[in-house]
């Protein structure tokens, strides 16, 4: 007897079924930009910012002699300046797309710039405050290569961190702030102006903000978990976890992670993962080479994965004349794009961009070996442009930041606001209403406005073995 079954007789006269609300999308949460100081660069000055700070004058290191006149002391100054950039996202609909699609996505799009211009902002104020010239690491480990994955942050760190920054004077949230008089007034940073954080305490504090492997590296600390005022269970300040020896405690899963990845191989066969000398670039054959590779994420873009350095690469055996370098690159990291740097020496490698035609087409790194699909074997023909990589751990090992800052440390400058334009209607270059665009752009740029006011932390977390 024939049986009518589903497979393959009438699937195909099945209606597909399409949910109307869409999958959700992780949480950010950030933190870093909402305290930075919110400064205004008018327009009609150009694009740099700069301030000044004039130096304390050195005490007498005895008394005056009497009737003999004091030996001048000259006034002496230093500066602080940032150079403000565009950013901008654009996304264009076409109205085929508009009509046949189940969802609106035009207000789709607006949603998702929304939330792209915020991500955008914190990102590039992370990466400001990321030149902190003060770094220790934890364990009193030397670098960043030298950490292991068991190095977690604890409250001894977290105490040197807090008496550093208390010896040098670093003026505290909520806490006395000198003027450039000398007197001291209690004034938050932001205070009076639009956007400004808005503390709920009133005790003077610095402001720790750390990657939630970290926080729970921390909690997990014998130590922190007997503190009774770490236990609230309520967040009251921008993602705070709690307060702890005159510090209030935040996180931020859009703080970054580098992990470190063993050097590629460098011979001429052709795998994922090695290097191999050829002719027809500007690389002179008879020197020696060094590459770095990095991944970066195709969302925040954050260079996350970091190769070691190649051991050198010689051209002595290729053809007289000028070489190139190929590099193949993997195809087990999905949703990352690649960067190649590449110098004459170990440590100059880790300062300039590879030339390739495998890149960015157009704008600042057009022809770098950035952004690089993976799978395909890039042709490096000379050295590019100027760009640091982030500093390797240790093969296998993820190292973590955790900032740690005082009031006034650094500041946003903006030149103009976020603008959002939205393009819907015929326009003398698309007269039949083909196409919907929206876009949004703003003018700033993120720096440091004191170097010792801050301090950068960094760790491994006994967490990040056992997440995927």
């Amino acid at each position: 007897m024939a049986t009518t079954v589903f497979a393959p007789s009438l699937s195909a006269d099945v209606t597909r079924y399409l949910a109307d609300d869409l999958l959700p999308l992780t949480l950010t949460e950030l933190v870093m930009y909402d305290f930075s100081e919110k400064l205004v660069l008018p327009k009609g000055h150009g694009t740099t910012y700069t301030m000044s700070r004039y130096a304390r004058i050195p005490l007498a290191f005895a008394p005056t002699a009497e009737g003999v006149p004091p030996i001048a002391t000259p006034l002496t100054v230093s500066q602080a300046t940032v150079s403000l950039s565009q950013w901008t996202a654009l996304v264009t609909i076409t109205d085929v797309t508009q009509l046949t699609i189940k969802h609106d996505t035009f207000k789709i799009a607006k949603e998702r710039l929304t939330m792209a211009a915020s991500e955008l902002m914190e990102r590039n104020c992370i990466n400001a405050v990321m030149a902190f010239p003060n770094i220790n690491y934890v364990n009193q480990k030397g670098s960043r290569a030298s950490l292991l994955q068991t190095d977690v942050i604890n409250p001894q760190e977290i105490q040197r961190a807090f008496a550093f920054l208390e010896t040098l004077g670093v003026p505290m949230f909520k806490g006395p702030k000198a003027t450039s008089g000398g007197a001291t007034v209690k004034k938050s940073a932001g205070e009076g102006q639009p956007g400004a954080l808005k503390e709920p305490r009133s005790s003077p504090h610095y402001v720790v903000v750390m990657h939630p492997m970290v926080q729970a590296d921390f909690r997990n600390n014998p130590q922190v978990q007997f503190l009774s005022s770490y236990s609230s269970p309520n967040r009251l300040y921008n993602h705070e976890i709690g307060e702890w020896n005159s510090m209030r405690f935040c996180t931020s899963n859009f703080i970054p992670s580098w992990t470190g990845v063993a050097a590629f191989t460098v011979q001429s066969t052709a795998a994922s993962g090695v290097i191999g000398y050829n002719t027809g670039g500007s690389l002179a054959t008879a020197a020696n080479y060094y590459i770095i590779v990095t991944a970066s994420d195709q969302i925040f873009q954050y260079e996350s994965i970091i190769w070691a350095v190649t051991a050198g690469i010689t051209g002595a055996s290729a053809a007289a004349g000028q070489g190139s370098l190929a590099v193949n690159l993997p195809t087990t990291y999905p949703g990352y794009t690649f960067n190649i740097y590449i110098g004459t020496s170990a440590a100059l490698a880790a300062t300039h961009l590879g030339t390739c035609t495998a890149g960015p087409l157009q704008g600042n790194l057009q022809g770098q070996a950035t952004q690089l699909a993976g799978g395909q074997t890039v042709t490096i023909t000379g050295i590019g442009v100027a760009k640091t990589p982030p500093a390797a751990p240790g093969t296998g090992v993820t190292v973590y930041p955790t900032f740690i800052f005082g009031v006034d440390s650094f500041a946003t400058v903006t030149l103009s606001d976020i603008e959002v334009n939205y393009l819907d209607k015929a326009e003398k270059i698309d007269p039949a209403n083909q196409l919907k665009m929206a876009s949004f752009k703003f003018y700033n740029g993120t720096f440091i406005k004191n170097a010792s006011f801050a301090m950068r932390l960094e760790s491994g977390s006994q967490f990040s073995l056992t997440t995927g």
